[in-house]
């Protein structure tokens, strides 16, 4: 999948993405061009099943018959095993390069999870992310996170829904930034955007990435 931003490159920002995403890409990248120059170096990652591949555990449908898998595991290997060894490789970066974990959504809370199971990451930029997944902020407060800076935004109309499960997201998300930003050195930041989950997914995971890049330097 095509790479966006410069090899020569001071971060590496590592993306889960679906078709959604990729549409959105364009806006992305120049929102992060601006904010950074060619300091980056972005990754995306398709997601072959979202639902499967971002999930940690497996979980009940929150809308429709499809309920969540278990294949982030999965998902963190190839990342750790193919997408960032092949990436030195062909773009000859050092190993003083920063790695930056990041997506929205569901992708977001995969990141978060790999924040706590790998210490493969610099930074986990989590825009708009699913933290209402059942047992997830359980799971954050008792297995420490061993990344330095994490970024959490949502939608200030993301909670307001009938859905019993997603309206959690709003308390939820308050509770996990508590948790992070109790952290010593642990940077951590939450930032609520205008209107609902559906709005400016581009634009919410570049300020999240930009972010994590400006707490690292």
């Amino acid at each position: 999948m095509t790479a966006f931003g410069s090899g020569n490159a001071e971060y590496v920002l590592i993306q889960p993405v679906d078709e959604h995403d990729l549409a959105e890409m364009e806006q992305e990248v120049s929102f992060l061009q601006e904010k950074a120059g060619g300091a980056f170096l972005l990754l995306p990652v398709k997601a072959a099943d979202w639902n499967r591949d971002l999930s940690p555990w497996p979980a009940p449908p929150v809308f429709g018959k499809e309920g969540f898998g278990d294949g982030a595991r999965d998902m963190l290997r190839l990342i750790r095993e193919e997408i960032i060894p092949n990436a030195r490789q062909e773009y000859g970066l050092s190993e003083h390069t920063k790695m930056i974990l990041g997506g929205y959504s569901l992708a977001g809370l995969f990141s978060l999870w790999c924040g706590h199971e790998s210490s493969l990451f610099h930074g986990i930029a989590a825009a708009s992310p699913s933290v209402w997944f059942p047992g997830f902020l359980g799971y954050a407060r008792q297995r420490p996170i061993q990344t330095k800076a994490v970024y959490l935004s949502l939608g200030d109309r993301e909670e307001r829904t009938r859905n019993p499960v997603m309206r959690q997201v709003g308390d939820s998300i308050r509770a996990l930034y508590a948790h992070y930003e109790s952290i010593p050195d642990v940077k951590a930041a939450l930032q609520w955007n205008g209107g609902n989950h559906f709005q400016d997914a581009g634009l919410r995971t570049a300020k999240a990435f930009a972010w994590v890049m400006d707490a690292l330097r």
